[in-house]
């Protein structure tokens, strides 16, 4: 096992975050790498690429007023393809706000994620939740839900159930530091812990939840030494080392396929833009945080440690820029021509057949005046 995550082990939280990779893409000596092929360290470094240069356009959009909400994951995009690289298709993961790169790595579109941030006609989720708010079934990707922490006792369930089923499915789920002080945390992971669900517990520490810092979550030295009193390992990883997240995950992931129950990895990387688009952090954090924290890039670290394989180049980048923001362009430009949802679609799957109140309700709806333009028309 690369990072040793033994049943029951205490993690060494007063200790630096396991990694692998230097700052300058060094393999660290004495440390046993996880082996990633030339094509799908390529691949990670566009996928890298491409979750950054949709969130500078997105963002860009929505101060625009062309978008209404927006969340970026500047500086955090190695723990989405860290913690998806080492999953099965047939896995689940139970995602948080910002794991955008986790869909895009199973095959979820730009042009999916565009006309989902529109909410129209094509949107996957027919325009029912806010912006950034993803959900992609043909993909095992649960809907990305507002309240805090409401993700993690589902993927203990859907674990549960696979541990019944005699399946080796496994449930990965994030959630960021803040959501340790919700009760949905505490249950998920008792839960898990006694019944040895095969679930992998992402906790996205980026030092932030809006405005409370990570200090004033816990008392505790870390977040992941909270796995021991719940029976399970827990261990630190510097989130900003994709090839170090990859090792624990693969680490989680074989556990509890092997039926030894669930594991807490705390990945410690940095919220380096605001919550979201309605949030000012000049108004609660020093910039200088900000600033120390670009020294270690995830995307630039990875750039760095495929220069030493011979794998990346000027060219291959400018291709891929060119390349991701060709389809990017496109999708815009398609997502913003596309109507709103039909009005009547309010009605649809819940029910197999609507029941008579509802089908009184929608025909009164259709009735009334219908605007020329704007939603419904």
């Amino acid at each position: 096992m690369h990072a040793m995550l033994a049943k029951g082990q205490e993690p060494r939280s007063e200790e630096a975050p396991f990694s692998i990779l230097d700052d300058d893409g060094n393999v660290r000596g004495g440390v046993q790498a996880p082996e990633v092929s030339d094509e799908k360290a390529i691949a990670l470094y566009r996928g890298l690429l491409q979750v950054r240069l949709v969130d500078d356009r997105m963002m860009k959009l929505q101060r625009q007023g062309r978008l209404g909400f927006y969340m970026l994951s500047m500086g955090e995009e190695a723990t989405h393809f860290g913690g998806a690289y080492p999953l099965r298709a047939s896995d689940w993961i139970f995602p948080s706000y910002r794991e955008p790169g986790a869909f895009f790595w199973r095959g979820y579109s730009i042009k999916d994620y565009t006309n989902q941030l529109f909410g129209n006609a094509e949107d996957p989720v027919k325009g029912r939740q806010m912006p950034v708010h993803h959900s992609a079934k043909w993909i095992n990707m649960v809907s990305i839900s507002s309240p805090v922490g409401t993700q993690i006792p589902q993927a203990v369930g859907m674990a549960w159930a696979a541990k019944i089923s005699k399946k080796e499915d496994v449930a990965l789920v994030y959630f960021g530091e803040g959501a340790t002080s919700t009760g949905q945390f505490h249950v998920g992971m008792n839960f898990a812990g006694v019944y040895q669900a095969p679930v992998v517990f992402f906790c996205r520490n980026n030092g932030w939840a809006i405005s409370t810092s990570g200090d004033r979550q816990t008392a505790s030295s870390s977040f992941a030494i909270k796995a021991l009193a719940y029976g399970m390992p827990g261990i630190r990883v510097d989130g900003n080392d994709l090839l170090a997240i990859i090792a624990v995950m693969e680490d989680a992931v074989e556990r509890a396929r092997k039926g030894l129950g669930p594991t807490l990895i705390e990945a410690v990387t940095y919220r380096r833009g605001g919550h979201s688009s309605s949030d000012d952090p000049s108004q609660y954090r020093d910039p200088a945080e900000v600033v120390r924290w670009e020294a270690h890039d995830p995307i630039e670290r990875w750039r760095r440690y495929l220069e030493q394989r011979k794998l990346w180049s000027e060219a291959l980048h400018e291709k891929f820029t060119k390349e991701i923001t060709d389809e990017l362009m496109v999708a815009l430009k398609h997502a913003e021509t596309v109507g709103a949802p039909p009005v009547e679609s309010l009605f649809d799957d819940v029910f197999a057949e609507l029941p008579p109140h509802l089908l009184e309700q929608r025909a009164e709806l259709l009735a009334m005046p219908r605007a020329k333009s704007g939603h419904g028309s």
